[in-house]
């Protein structure tokens, strides 16, 4: 399948120059299939938990499919929500895979048990991403809640033993975990599996506890000489380029892709420009009233903005500005940062300084899904051994019941 051309590159731009004017399609769609989810983790980016009644019909799915096979779409990133759930899932995942659009979804492994996972290795054009935020029940469980790291570890197994090749074990880097980077390697080493790193966003539920689980100055030192030392063994993406800082640039994309190359659509069909800023000031339309994805994707007014030529504005005298590019817009816009301020998290400092602003205003939360048993207070951190972690969260009944909040379509 050919990927994407840039719109109308020049004959000397880089693939970096082409990144930034946008592409024809994006290289990754990410698309939230559903908010209903078994699980209620702190750091939930789209504050997921229950159904919206709202939702794409299966009919409507396989539209937006068709579309994206049309678009030459190079691959489509399910997740929600648990997209499992979902009763037309397999449904879905196979119509996409018939259709030439590769499936690569996001599970935290309530669904994969040893039938689906053998269904899963007799595949062709799709990748499973296995959710785990600690190398132990013991860290893990406190952000993703009881019983889930044994039930992502099941998940794990079960593929293996089907053999399906090189899942992918997605880890959310937090405060809590990163002195775990080697454990998480093994489990990926003894599982087949490839591991997976992302960044903690302070966006959906991670609004409420990024202050106490985003990685530290030296954390985030030992991240990035880690990293180093692993160099593409372990996948990033574009989460930890503001890392470069320090330095030295990391396999992946060293800029933010947001309506240039990634964006995302949501269960009922709104497009954003970033997965990880659901949020009215990042929506460029919806496919169902604006003529389509494509039509979103290539007309929307706040994509054109994004793929102008950006201002580096406070960061353009800051000598790593070329390598970092001024980090996370997202991050920025949750801590109520300027988007052509410095990132949060910067490895400088200058973060620091900007979230010391007394007249940073941070914005209210866009949507949220989350189960109504749900504490309305962020968690409470207690220390176990020599790691501070977040107390368990209270037994609610998605924790009994996979599909507690579920009602199916």
């Amino acid at each position: 399948m050919n990927q994407p051309n840039a719109t109308r590159p020049g004959p000397g731009d880089s693939l970096v120059e082409r990144f930034e004017r946008g592409l024809a399609a994006p290289i990754c769609l990410t698309w939230e299939l559903t908010y209903a989810c078994n699980l209620a983790c702190v750091h939930c980016l789209s504050s997921s938990g229950r159904r919206d009644p709202r939702e794409l019909t299966t009919g409507q799915c396989e539209a937006v499919i068709d579309e994206l096979q049309a678009m030459q779409v190079f691959y489509v990133n399910i997740g929600g929500g648990e997209p499992t759930v979902r009763p037309d899932f397999w449904h879905l995942l196979a119509y996409a895979v018939e259709h030439q659009v590769g499936v690569k979804f996001s599970t935290n492994g309530v669904r994969i048990d040893p039938a689906r996972a053998r269904y899963l290795a007799s595949t062709d054009y799709v990748d499973v991403q296995v959710s785990l935020d600690g190398a132990t029940a013991a860290v893990n469980d406190r952000v993703r809640g009881p019983g889930s790291y044994d039930m992502a570890m099941r998940a794990l197994d079960n593929l293996a033993a089907a053999g399906f090749r090189d899942t992918k074990i997605s880890v959310v880097v937090t405060r809590h975990n990163v002195g775990q980077l080697d454990e998480f390697k093994r489990i990926a080493d003894e599982h087949g599996a490839t591991l997976r790193l992302t960044r903690l966003r302070p966006s959906g539920r991670g609004a409420d506890v990024w202050d106490e689980l985003h990685p530290t100055q030296a954390q985030q030192r030992d991240l990035y000489e880690w990293l180093v030392r692993a160099g593409e063994k372990v996948l990033t993406g574009d989460s930890f380029f503001h890392l470069a800082g320090f330095g030295t640039k990391l396999p992946g994309l060293n800029m933010c892709g947001a309506g240039r190359v990634v964006c995302l659509i949501d269960p009922v069909g709104d497009v954003y420009a970033c997965p990880f800023a659901i949020h009215d000031n990042f929506l460029a339309g919806n496919l169902l009233t604006d003529g389509g994805f494509a039509s979103v994707w290539r007309t929307s007014e706040l994509f054109r903005e994004l793929r102008s030529p950006q201002s580096a504005g406070a960061c353009s005298s800051c000598t790593f500005y070329d390598v970092c590019r001024g980090g996370c817009m997202a991050a920025k816009f949750f801590t109520g940062l300027p988007l052509d301020g410095p990132d949060p998290e910067c490895v400088q400092g200058h973060g620091e300084t900007a979230l010391a602003d007394p007249g940073r205003t941070v914005p209210a939360p866009g949507q949220d899904h989350s189960h109504r048993t749900r504490a309305s207070k962020p968690p409470v951190f207690v220390t176990l051994g020599e790691r501070p972690v977040p107390q368990a969260p209270p037994v609610s009944p998605c924790a009994e019941n996979p599909l507690a909040g579920f009602r199916g379509a």
